[in-house]
């Protein structure tokens, strides 16, 4: 062929259509493979670049076989737990069942005793009891320093004071009239109050708690006077300190100062009224009697109680008792004074003392000559024969608190007059400024107050806050009281130590107080209409024998040298109930053993996640992203459970609560291990999707290095099958020279 001689022309064209036709043919087989690098002479770089990350992605799509057979085995393992559950609160209903079945035995081991008289209120029973004594706080007198105790004829009244109020502005007498409209008081005693500082009628002066009423108008005739109540003048008095004083009208006025000042002394227990036939015939009693010198008021306390006078200002200001004016009310006050011969403290008129029920009440008045029918008077109080007294606080001192305190205690009667100790007691004292308050033998002591009695006599406590003051009897022979019952600990239980008392102070009186003690000992105790105290086992610990070597709960205390207890027997079956609970057993132990074969069963492709397997899972192609999942053993024993056995197990409420806390022991175990698997499955299926989402991104990352764009090369392609077309016809004309040339030859 080199002897060929081809034209520069058709050369040209042949090599252009030889260049066509290559191009033609890349483009072809790029649209037939779709991929633009098919070879490594195509482009090197990007054909072994592809060709690293395919082989990664294929790597990981491996494994990722691995991974997805993984999730299976942790849903498998889910499942398995999920049943076991189940199975587990299965068995607990049946437990559960056991405690809600009759307890197995139809008599528990108990002891008992019987205590006369005893009751669930009272377990002491019939018992005879000596008086106790139980001491106060010191008191002391009102010697300077106030370190002198009391005696017991130290004074319950205080020193009367007196309190003198300033000269009325006209001098006031004693004869003045206290009508309206009149003038001021002056110097002579017919002088009369003005209307800015009269009374009116309905005004009111309260003095120590006590009424005193202004009415207007003639004071009634004592035929007409209220039943009980009396006349002195222009006065009206119940004898109890409330009274009211008549002014009259503007034309005649009737009150007069005197009037008002006896009224005052009246209610502040300075004078006395004796009433008799309507009338009221007025005595002194304590302190001084008001009066009037030189237009000056003078007012005292007397004994009983300090002196307090609330009323119109203007009223008080013509009185000279105030500075203050107006139609507002104002208060006037004087205190007692105390000494060496007075309590330091000294009691509040109106105050009381409930002892045992009965009341003991202390009132500003002196004692009456006679006692009222029914009722005895002994020194300064007045007793009404049931243990309820007053004590008079004008005259009265310590030693008439203390007959009245014994009285209503029961540790006094009287008798001929006196007070002396009842049957079995003592009367109660002083003893260096304390008193020594006795119970008598009828009842416990029991103090509680109003107003400052309780303590003004020291019988608050050590800390001088206490509300009541009590104190127990002693027992007497043959009592259970104070005595000590104890028992050892009864099957791990709390030791009992309980003392029998009035049930203060941590004794025990009632029946709810002893088992409430003996409770936290699985020991409960009972006591029937004859006395019969019986201590039993708890159902939790039915088949235990009270007093056994392994049990315990042996009983001892002083109180068994006075009550004998019964010898503790083992406690007896009920066939019929054991029956039951034998039933039961039986199906809880064919729950653990579907425990074992569920355990088991629980594996995917041979791996078992509850049977003690391990599970390791590759992530990456190095081998150097991994997950090893330790299994567990979560047959019965795993789960720490274990077959039971009749006459040992749900035998009493004891040992089913043993199985329901290892049950529930179970239950958490596998709660926390569903977690951890549930843990695990979130990290496995996470890492599951991320390999998806890796090998995507690496067969993408592949496929932009070497895939081909289709709508590009489909272009080439019609564009040099075009230029092949023309290069065809070029060739065609260079030859046509060539054809020239063969004519003329022809």
């Amino acid at each position: 062929m080199s002897n060929i001689v081809l034209s520069a022309s058709v050369r040209q064209n042949l090599l252009s259509l030889q260049s066509t036709a290559d191009l033609l043919a890349t483009t072809q087989s790029r649209l037939s493979t779709g991929k633009k690098v098919n070879t490594a002479l195509d482009n090197p770089t990007n054909f072994f670049t592809a060709q690293g990350l395919d082989n990664r992605a294929s790597d990981i799509s491996n494994l990722l076989d691995g991974i997805n057979n993984g999730v299976q085995v942790l849903q498998a393992a889910n499942t398995g737990i999920t049943s076991l559950s189940k199975l587990i609160d299965s068995a607990k209903s049946i437990a559960n069942q056991a405690l809600q079945t009759t307890v197995g035995y139809s008599t528990k081991s108990n002891i008992s005793t019987t205590i006369p008289g005893a009751t669930p209120a009272d377990l002491r029973g019939t018992t005879s009891y000596t008086y106790a004594t139980a001491t106060g706080n010191v008191v002391t007198n009102g010697t300077a320093g106030g370190t002198t105790p009391i005696t017991t004829a130290t004074t319950l009244g205080g020193i009367s004071q007196s309190i003198t109020g300033n000269a009325a502005p006209d001098g006031a007498g004693t004869a003045a009239s206290l009508a309206t409209g009149l003038t001021l008081l002056g110097p002579s005693s017919a002088s009369t109050i003005a209307a800015n500082g009269a009374p009116a009628d309905g005004d009111v002066l309260i003095v120590d708690g006590k009424t005193i009423t202004f009415r207007a108008g003639a004071a009634p005739a004592v035929a007409n006077v209220p039943a009980g109540s009396g006349k002195n003048n222009n006065v009206v008095t119940d004898g109890n300190g409330n009274s009211t004083v008549y002014i009259g009208t503007s034309a005649i006025p009737a009150a007069t100062v005197q009037d008002v000042m006896d009224a005052i002394d009246l209610a502040s227990g300075v004078q006395k009224a004796a009433i008799a036939g309507g009338t009221a015939t007025l005595s002194s009693s304590s302190g001084t009697n008001a009066s009037i010198a030189a237009g000056q008021l003078t007012l005292t306390t007397g004994t009983g109680a300090d002196l307090s006078i609330t009323g119109k200002a203007d009223f008080l200001k013509a009185l000279g008792l105030t500075t203050a004016t107006g139609s507002g009310n104002v208060a006037v006050t004087k205190s007692r004074l105390t000494s060496p011969t007075t309590l330091g403290t000294l009691i509040k008129d109106g105050s009381t003392l409930n002892i045992d029920g009965k009341t003991v009440s202390f009132k500003n008045a002196a004692a009456p000559a006679a006692a009222p029918t029914g009722s005895t008077k002994i020194g300064n109080i007045v007793t009404d024969n049931n243990g309820n007294s007053i004590v008079y606080l004008q005259g009265g001192n310590v030693q008439d608190s203390l007959n009245a305190i014994d009285l209503a205690s029961g540790a006094g009667i009287v008798s001929g007059g006196a007070v002396v100790a009842a049957s079995g007691s003592s009367l109660s004292t002083v003893v260096n400024g304390a008193l020594k308050l006795s119970t008598g033998t009828t009842a416990d002591l029991s103090i509680t107050g109003t107003g400052n009695a309780l303590s003004t006599f020291g019988l608050t406590g050590p800390t001088g806050t206490g509300t009541a003051f009590t104190a127990g009897r002693a027992p007497g022979v043959g009592s259970i009281s104070g005595k000590t019952l104890t028992f050892t600990s009864f099957n791990g239980g709390t030791p009992v130590n309980v003392t029998f008392g009035d049930g203060t102070n941590g004794t025990i009186k009632t029946l709810d107080q002893l088992n409430n003690q003996l409770q936290a000992n699985h020991l409960t105790a009972t006591i029937d209409a004859n006395g019969v105290l019986t201590i039993t086992t708890v159902n939790e610990y039915a088949s235990s024998t009270l007093g056994s070597v392994t049990a315990g709960g042996v009983v001892g205390g002083t109180v068994t040298g006075t009550v004998a207890f019964t010898t503790a027997q083992p406690p007896i079956q009920d066939p019929v109930a054991q029956t039951a609970r034998s039933n039961l057993v039986n199906q809880f132990n064919n729950i653990l053993a579907q425990i074992d074969t569920t355990s088991q069963d629980a594996s995917f492709n041979g791996v078992n996640l509850l049977n003690g397997d391990t599970l390791k899972l590759v992530f990456n192609e190095t081998g150097s992203s991994t997950l090893s999942i330790n299994g567990v053993v979560f047959n019965a024993a795993g789960l720490g459970l274990s077959n039971l056995v009749n006459g040992v197990d749900f035998i009493d409420n004891g040992a089913t609560n043993r199985v329901l806390n290892s049950l529930n022991a179970a239950s958490s175990t596998l709660r926390s291990e569903g977690s951890a698997l549930g843990s695990n499955l979130s990290i496995v299926q996470v890492r599951q999707d991320f390999s998806k989402n890796l090998i995507n991104v690496l067969q993408t990352g592949s496929s932009n290095l070497t895939l081909a764009d289709t709508n590009e090369e489909a272009a080439n392609s019609q564009a040099l099958s075009t230029r092949q077309s023309i290069a065809v016809s070029a060739l065609s004309l260079a030859n046509q020279s060539q054809q020239s040339v063969l004519q003329l030859l022809r």
